[in-house]
């Protein structure tokens, strides 16, 4: 009779155990004060006796790379999309004030192919360190049948920490505020199924050939990693009043603003005052895509919205400058009238 083990199942539990190690050394690089486990124990822990906080509140959010994974898997590149991971959680944390701490993920794939996974967890370290959070665990599952071959599947799980007084809700904002967008990289992590359904499905463009109304090869252009956002926006918060933060991802700045916009407010954002990267009138014109669509689809340029007061505008301005961001004087929230729209585009 024969005899099965979990191998002849499709998992290789020696082949997971040397991939812990494989990628020991990246992740303990992304230490910081406060890390109390090494990688490979049941859980990662973490000291708060480090921080210095007097009324603290922990923050959390959790994300992942969506369907750009499948340009990925097309191009065979898989060193960025954990820099993708990293920051669609860590910048959903900064934009309420708080720190990222520390960070885990979740590597799925039928087969694990160490050398692909190796390369995405290098990409999520250096995106930690960037956000200056600590990777501290995280789970690879290797489940035989349940996902195609050559592909996997990402979430990342963030948690930060803040002062009570310091959490920035958009309760501080007000009519005559200012809106200030800092640009994107580019198409960050949105968005891309109907990028393929653009590019591949309909028009079945290569995306290893160099595109000229882009200025790149096509696929470079597409696994451009997501900007992350926390320093910036952490240095900002230290010496500016800030009323409101949004992170724009799916649902773009129709989506995404409105959610710091309080009640009788409305923001009122003036197209054309910024940079929009060639990706975008390229995909517009491709789809024959409406610009509402757009707008409610993708971040055109603007990866984080912050609403401040009018008199530091220019201040402000000047010091994301300094920081070597691209930022701009989008517009401005105004009073909304009974059962008008929380946006405006004018």
């Amino acid at each position: 009779m024969k005899k099965f083990s979990y191998k002849d199942a499709g998992v290789d539990i020696e082949k997971g155990d040397s991939f812990v190690q494989a990628i020991k050394p990246m992740v303990e690089a992304t230490y910081r004060p406060g890390v109390l486990t090494k990688i490979g124990g049941f859980a990662g822990c973490v000291s708060l006796n480090v921080e210095k906080y007097k009324r603290p509140i922990l923050v959390s959010s959790t994300d992942g790379v969506g369907t750009k994974l499948k340009i990925a898997f097309l191009m065979d590149r898989h060193n960025t999309v954990g820099i993708d991971l990293v920051a669609m959680c860590v910048n959903d944390i900064v934009v309420t004030g708080a720190r990222p701490l520390f960070f885990l993920d979740y590597f799925a794939t039928s087969k694990l192919d160490q050398e692909k996974a190796i390369q995405v967890v290098s990409g999520i370290a250096k995106g930690c360190i960037e956000a200056e959070c600590s990777l501290v665990g995280g789970e690879t599952a290797e489940m035989p049948g349940f996902y195609a071959e050559g592909e996997y599947d990402l979430a990342g799980f963030a948690v930060g920490m803040m002062e009570d007084a310091g959490m920035i809700d958009g309760s501080g904002v007000t009519v005559g505020d200012r809106l200030i967008g800092i640009a994107s990289s580019g198409l960050h992590s949105n968005g891309y199924s109907l990028v393929r359904k653009v590019i591949l499905d309909h028009h079945r463009m290569d995306l290893r050939k160099r595109v000229e109304e882009i200025g790149e090869v096509l696929g470079e252009e597409l696994l451009r990693p997501t900007r992350i956002y926390v320093k910036t926006v952490l240095s900002l918060i230290k010496d500016f009043k800030i009323g409101g933060v949004a992170h724009i991802t799916g649902g773009g700045i129709t989506g995404n603003l409105p959610r710091m916009i309080p009640k009788g407010c409305k923001a009122i954002v003036h197209k054309g005052t910024w940079e929009i990267p060639p990706i975008f009138p390229f995909l517009k014109e491709k789809g024959h895509i409406p610009e509402d669509e757009m707008l409610k689809t993708f971040n055109n340029g603007i990866g984080m919205v912050l609403i401040v007061k009018n008199k530091e505008a220019q201040e402000i301005l000047a010091r994301l400058q300094s920081m070597g961001e691209k930022a701009f004087l989008i517009g401005e929230v105004g009073k909304a009238g009974k059962d008008q729209e929380p946006i405006e585009y004018t």
